[in-house]
Formats: C-alpha cells, structure tokens, sequence
C-alpha cells in the first residue's frame, strides 16, 4: 500500500504541527477539517491557549496520548528535529504538508518503517480518496 493510502486509512490521532489559531491560516483550515471529520487533533503551535476547544501545545513532547500521526506545517528543515521525536514516540505516519520536502527525512522515515508523505495536503488527500468518488 502507498503511503498516502495507508497514513489516511490509519490515522485516528493527529499532531498538527504549526497549527495557527489564525483562521485565514492553510494550518488552521486543515486542522480544523481535521477536527471536523472526527480525528482527535493535537494542535501544537507556540502561543498557549487553545484552537477548537483543543488545548495548544508547545512541542510534540508534551502531549501524553498516543499519536499515530504527525502533520507537519514548518519549514523542511524542522522535520529533522521532528523526526527523532518521532522515533522516540512511535508514532508510525509523518505527513509534510505541501511545499514543503525533505530527503534525508526521508531516508530516515524509511529505515525506521514510518510511512512518510511529503509535498501534499492531506486535506486535499482525504477528499480525493474518500469524499470526490461519491458524487461519480
């Protein structure tokens, strides 16, 4: 099964990483579709507060439940930081929002068989895979 595929038949808890709570926001827009389609989401964001009735946190690290995916709004550079914590967590799906790349995250992805998406919405994604079919 390919990545996408597998990550969007999978994910039940999702880590939003970049998550603004500012609705003219692409993080926000799919986070909150997110929400809205019944995945329990994690917005992570650097302000304190909440987004949706959801507690904001500050970093991957202090969210105690179990993640099984993480969405990624931060430049490409930040999913090599992520990725270790990844690791660390067990967390099995990585997902790099559009424009957004990175190879040697890649690699590492691999060789530690997490399912890893890169360059795509996910948002855009789930419509394709589960919503666009039903009206043909």
């Amino acid at each position: 099964m390919q990545p996408i595929n597998e990550i969007l038949q999978t994910m039940q808890n999702i880590a939003v990483i970049g998550f603004s709570p500012d609705p003219q926001k692409d993080s926000n827009m799919v986070g909150k579709f997110l929400i809205d389609k019944g995945f329990c989401v994690y917005p992570v964001y650097p302000k304190q507060g909440e987004i949706y009735s959801r507690k904001i946190y500050q970093n991957l690290n202090e969210i105690n439940e179990p993640i099984d995916t993480v969405v990624m709004f931060r430049k490409g550079e930040f999913a090599e930081v992520l990725i270790d914590e990844i690791i660390k967590k067990g967390i099995s799906n990585f997902w790099l929002q559009l424009g957004i790349t990175n190879e040697n995250v890649l690699k590492i992805a691999q060789k530690n068989k997490i399912n890893f998406v890169q360059n795509a919405c996910i948002m855009v994604e789930y419509k394709a895979k589960f919503e666009w079919k039903k009206g043909k």
